[in-house]
């Protein structure tokens, strides 16, 4: 059994593993459960009534945090001609078509997300096995292949997630840092909330929602009312 800090310990005696708290109460615990000294990641773990085997059950999504995220985007766009100087103006870390495709498969991946234009999908298989496995494979439904490059780097900048349901029906999002107030957990919670609840399949039987908890980093888990929760759409 793995030995937790007394820190850890200390944190954990704050929670009643048994209770499910209601939205306040829990975004106002996980705040005084962190206890690292670094600015501590928030956030929201979902387990759904789905059966992620089934493409019609598979939820996933991007959405933009009202209060962002709270960390610094690395965001390289892969892209020609005129989109080159868009990505530019726009922010991105780095930019490029051919060059930067070479680079990448090459093994050098200083990066966060991946922005392509769509005339340069056909040339990501080259480095398909690379950003695949890491989740970073531009993809349409995401917003990471597009023709409005320097939109699609001013959301990822600005703080848009990412969500994917994992093999076992665990959603897993963040939400923020211990440094946010408590106004901007609580507004990117409540986005964070409805958009899953909205990407409900309609082939998914019985309870959706079947469990909601809310954690730091370092800090426990701490159960969230999840009637509460699904009346939020």
């Amino acid at each position: 059994m793995k030995k937790r800090s007394k820190k850890y310990v200390a944190a954990l005696a704050k929670v009643d593993r048994t209770k499910f708290y209601s939205i306040e109460d829990a975004l106002k615990l996980v705040k005084e459960a962190c206890f690292a000294k670094f600015d501590e990641t928030i956030d929201l773990s979902f387990r759904l009534g789905i059966d992620p085997r089934h493409a019609d059950q598979m939820v996933r999504g991007a959405l933009s945090l009202p209060a962002g995220t709270g960390k610094t985007v690395r965001i390289a766009v892969i892209t020609a001609g005129e989109k080159l100087k868009e990505a530019e103006t726009a922010g991105a870390d780095v930019f490029g078509s051919d060059d930067l495709i070479a680079k990448i498969a090459g093994g050098w991946m200083d990066f966060d997300k991946v922005i392509a234009s769509p005339d340069m999908m056909g040339k990501l298989g080259k480095i398909g096995r690379v950003l695949g496995p890491r989740g970073l494979m531009p993809n349409p439904k995401l917003g990471t292949v597009t023709t409005e490059i320097g939109k699609a780097v001013a959301e990822q900048k600005s703080g848009k997630v990412e969500y994917r349901t994992e093999k076992s029906g665990i959603v897993q999002v963040v939400i923020g840092k211990k440094s946010f107030t408590a106004d901007q957990i609580k507004q990117n919670f409540l986005a964070v909330v409805t958009a899953i609840m909205r990407a409900k399949p309609s082939s998914a039987k019985g309870t959706y929602l079947r469990s909601l908890t809310v954690s730091t980093s370092m800090g426990p888990g701490i159960k969230v009312d999840v009637v509460e929760a699904a009346t939020l759409v």
